[in-house]
This record gives structure tokens, sequence and C-alpha cells, in this order.
């Protein structure tokens, strides 16, 4: 399985050069269809993507990214440490805090 990487050249810059192979540049326009590309690469089991970029999609979009299992969603940027403890605990199967 591997990482992807979505959002804007600015935030996915950082990951490319850190050897993330599957970096996808999308604008606000085109983030909804850039998206569906991923979701449809099996080889994908972490996505990760700006926390605005996230907030910013369809609610039917958003919903069903937050419930995916996989490839999981991590949305980075000013996320609270309960919903990211929360994702890891629905993607792992445990919580890893205990």
């Amino acid at each position: 399985m591997e990482v992807a990487v979505i959002g804007s050249e600015a935030f996915t810059l950082g990951f490319r050069l850190a050897g993330i192979r599957k970096v996808i540049a999308a604008t606000k326009e085109n983030m909804e269809e850039k998206i569906g590309e991923v979701l449809k690469d099996k080889s994908i089991g972490i996505l990760v993507m700006h926390n605005e970029d996230m907030n910013a999609l369809s609610p039917s979009l958003k919903r069903s990214l937050v419930e995916s299992i996989e490839p999981v969603v991590i949305a980075i940027g000013r996320i609270e440490e309960v919903d990211l403890r929360e994702r890891i605990k629905q993607a792992v199967g445990v919580d890893l805090w205990k």
C-alpha cells in the first residue's frame, strides 16, 4: 500500500521532497475530480490532504472520505487530537493511545 498526497502545489511540495511518489496537484476547482481518481487506485492505502481542502468538499464526498477505511484519509492542518485518535482507532481497530 502506498501513501498519496493531494492538494495545492505548495502543500504537496514538501511531501514530494520527502520521497512520496504519488503526489497529485489539485486546485479547488478540480479537487473532487482528482479525489475520485485517487479513490479508484487500489494501490493507495493512505490519502493525505489539507484540512481546509477537506472542509471545502461537498458534504457527501466529505462524509465518504471520513468513513473510508481503504484508503484511510488523513486531513492535516488544524485538526483536533480526538479526531485523529478516532481515525487511527477506526483504521487500525485498536486505541493506540491506551
